[in-house]
């Protein structure tokens, strides 16, 4: 835009330099006319005095030669030779004295100085224009770079001539104009760190980099303090961390579950969410002194789960999220009078994650709308509420101008700054897929803390190395055996076999028990025919791509698995928890539930409506301690599977049992990685319309590599030589 900028005014500047030239030749051709005119009629004029006057010339020497007389006839004779020179020489004088008053003479010479003038203030034009191509400081550009276009023709040391202007600070954009520094989560590698990045510099500083997890990151009010939740002694736990000293410091000591802390606004307290009993409730500490927790009189009272707390600016409020009226809404609890107020009200959707705004006067949260996670704000004083944007577990801005909260998208993960109150465009902090938890805090990060970068990463080894091997010919892989795995056909692809080893022993180390060592279904021959209703094309356990978990784990007393709809989009999915084993019910492993599970029985129970619906929400949430299944697969490359779209009146479509493992490939071209295109037979699309068909050749044999269970892990995770399964602790 510049180069064509740059262009244009210089062909402007060329056609206004010759229309000047044009100018200047009409305006010295009409002045010489002129003068050529009044030259030629002094011409005229001279010439009739000079025709006039030399008679009178004449006339007047004869009168003085008589009038001297005769006797100065022989000085006049023996002189008249001088006489005559002398004669000659005034009329000569004359003559000269004549032509040097011409006024042609004259005229030329203003004409000539006029002449000079117009040609020194061309030389200024040229001059003028031809300045342009300078730098500010007068240096004309170096050579090798082309004007009006910025290519570089010649060395990039002529670069060097150009004088280089000192950086301009970027203004922050108005929704981050409160600066200070945003603290959020990131899940990589298999657990999760806290950062924190400065609002000023974006750059993100590691703030814990312990093996165990870290989350739930809150902001005390002085912003010199971070209190979160770790399993880094083993349980979940709550911490302090000091920014200034770098030091972590451990505040809860039992076995029991710490979570979600939130600050009073004088600093000296946290009210968190603690498991204790079977009881899922609001607790109080001290970040001084005795340490003991005080459960929240009135708050903590329902046998159903009460969580998220968040300590209002004023002190005298906690808002919370319960399920004590069958859906999670956002409740209140006065420390005036212990009176609890359900905020929200709104059986449509569950919310979560609430945060109050500086002022007090609002409350934001998250909640599942339309199949989408958004964020709302909710008025303290008249409950309107307004919908803000997308994202999840929102935070405000220190000066209740703006909103943050993590949204997830398909290249990864944004912090989105959304403006509250005014009309300016929302800001963008780019951050890490798998990014959660944002807290916001207007106080600076201490230089040291900035300077020094933050904390490296833990000394982690990689979850899984894929060790698959690329065979010469078609097609390019074969299967490969998973060892001790109970299912009718042991193997999958290679491609994917390190990674399912691998999760294997994670569920067994995380929950205790070996889930995954007996499986309804891992790979399926091109030839078996699919369930009732269930499409052959697109189904990856064709692929040796995908496993299927027991479905009967859903059945017992407690059952072994406790499923959670989750509506996405225009699908439904299922989040999987594993309840861990009954020796580690204390808290060593997992977390209690905070959703209720569904009820696929229901659809059989009679209930009309439950069957419509393909069953129901259970009435009360599953105590104990949980993994979520469905998180600890993604760590390892594996997702789960969407129902399909009949899933409510066909049971064989409901797929919470199947996992993937696409790692971007179409389904088509991970069939190609262990058929040839002759084998997959009416599976390759064709121009004959009618879709797909069963295969025309026989189903082929596949060739099948042996191997063992990978050392992907330290020998403390090995599996058990008879690990308990989820039917044996049932029967148990």
């Amino acid at each position: 835009m510049l180069t064509r900028t740059y262009r244009a005014a210089d062909k402007l500047g060329v056609v206004a330099l010759k229309s000047s030239l044009a100018l200047v030749d009409l305006t010295l051709d009409g002045i010489g006319v002129i003068w050529h005119g009044v030259a030629h009629i002094l011409r005229l004029l001279a010439r009739i005095l000079s025709f006039i006057l030399r008679p009178v010339g004449l006339l007047i020497g004869a009168v003085t030669g008589l009038f001297m007389g005769s006797a100065r006839r022989a000085a006049v004779g023996a002189a008249r030779s001088g006489s005559a020179s002398m004669a000659r020489r005034a009329a000569r004088a004359q003559i000269d004295s004549s032509v040097a008053e011409d006024p042609l003479r004259s005229q030329n010479r203003t004409l000539s100085a006029l002449v000079v003038v117009l040609l020194a203030a061309l030389v200024g034009v040229v001059l003028w224009a031809t300045g342009q191509g300078t730098t500010e400081s007068g240096a004309p550009l170096p050579a090798g770079i082309e004007s009006g276009s910025g290519v570089l023709v010649g060395t990039p040391t002529a670069l060097a001539a150009v004088p280089t202007p000192p950086p301009t600070p970027t203004a922050l954009p108005p929704a981050l104009s409160a600066r200070g520094a945003i603290a959020y989560v990131v899940r990589e590698n298999g657990q999760s760190d806290i950062y924190a990045a400065p609002i000023a510099g974006r750059t993100p500083i590691r703030l814990t980099n312990d093996p165990a997890d870290d989350r739930d990151p809150a902001w005390s009010p002085d912003g010199q303090r971070l209190a979160f939740a770790s399993r880094r002694d083993g349980n979940w736990e709550l911490y302090l961390y000091n920014t200034a000293t770098g030091e972590t410091r451990r505040l809860t000591t039992d076995l029991a579950f710490q979570g979600a802390p939130s600050w009073s606004n004088d600093g000296q307290y946290l009210v968190f969410e603690g498991y204790i009993g079977d009881d899922l409730g609001l607790y109080v500490l001290r970040t001084e002194g005795d340490p003991t927790p005080i459960a929240v009189p009135g708050a903590a009272n329902s046998a159903l789960p009460e969580y998220a707390p968040a300590w209002s600016p004023d002190g005298r409020r906690i808002a919370f999220v319960s399920l004590r009226d069958g859906n999670p809404d956002i409740y209140l609890y006065s420390l005036d009078d212990q009176s609890v107020v359900n905020l929200t009200q709104s059986p449509e959707r569950g919310e979560d994650h609430p945060a109050w705004s500086p002022d007090g006067r609002w409350i934001a949260y998250s909640a599942l709308d339309a199949g989408q996670e958004k964020i709302f704000v909710i008025s303290t004083e008249d409950g309107t509420s307004q919908v803000i944007n997308f994202g999840g577990a929102p935070a405000w801005s220190p000066d209740g101008a703006s909103l943050a909260a993590a949204v997830e998208t398909v290249d990864g993960a944004q912090i989105v700054v959304n403006p509250f109150t005014s009309s300016s465009s929302a800001a963008i902090l780019s951050v890490p897929a798998r990014t959660s938890g944002v807290a916001w805090t207007g106080q600076p990060l201490p230089p040291a803390l900035i300077n020094g970068g933050g904390l490296p990463p833990a000394a982690v080894e990689p979850l899984y190395i894929e060790d698959s091997e690329l065979r010469p010919g078609d097609p390019p892989y074969r299967l490969n055996t998973i060892s001790g795995v109970q299912v009718e056909q042991a193997v999958l692809s290679d491609r994917v076999n390190e990674s399912f080893n691998a999760l294997r022993l994670a569920v067994n180390e995380q929950t205790g028990i070996d889930l995954l060592g007996r499986l309804d279904d891992a790979f399926w021959q091109i030839d078996r025919p699919p369930e009732p209703g269930v499409p052959r094309s697109g189904n990856w356990l064709l692929s040796g791509r995908a496993f299927a978990i027991a479905r009967s784990g859903i059945n017992g007393f407690p059952p072994p698995l406790e499923i959670v709809r989750e509506d996405l989009g225009v699908e439904t999915y299922w989040r999987v928890y594993v309840r861990v084993s009954e020796d580690a019910q204390s808290g060593q492993l997992g977390e209690p539930l905070r959703r209720l599970s569904w009820d696929f029985a229901a659809r059989t129970s009679g209930d009309v409506e439950a069957y419509d619906q393909g069953g129901k929400l259970k009435t009360e949430t599953a105590t104990g301690y949980y993994v979520d299944l469905t998180e600890l697969a993604l760590d390892y490359g594996w997702t789960r599977a969407a129902s399909g779209r009949d899933w409510r009146a066909n049971a064989a479509t409901i797929n919470f049992w199947l996992f993937e493992k696409r790692d971007g490939l179409t389904w088509l071209q991970a069939m190609r990685e262990l058929y040839t295109e002759a084998q997959l037979g009416g599976f390759v699309p064709t121009p004959t319309p009618g879709g797909a068909v069963a295969p025309t050749v026989p189903a082929p044999t596949l060739e099948i590599q042996p191997s063992a269970v990978p050392a992907t892990r330290t020998p403390a995770g090995s599996l058990p030589e008879n690990p308990p399964t989820p039917e044996s602790e049932t029967e148990g």
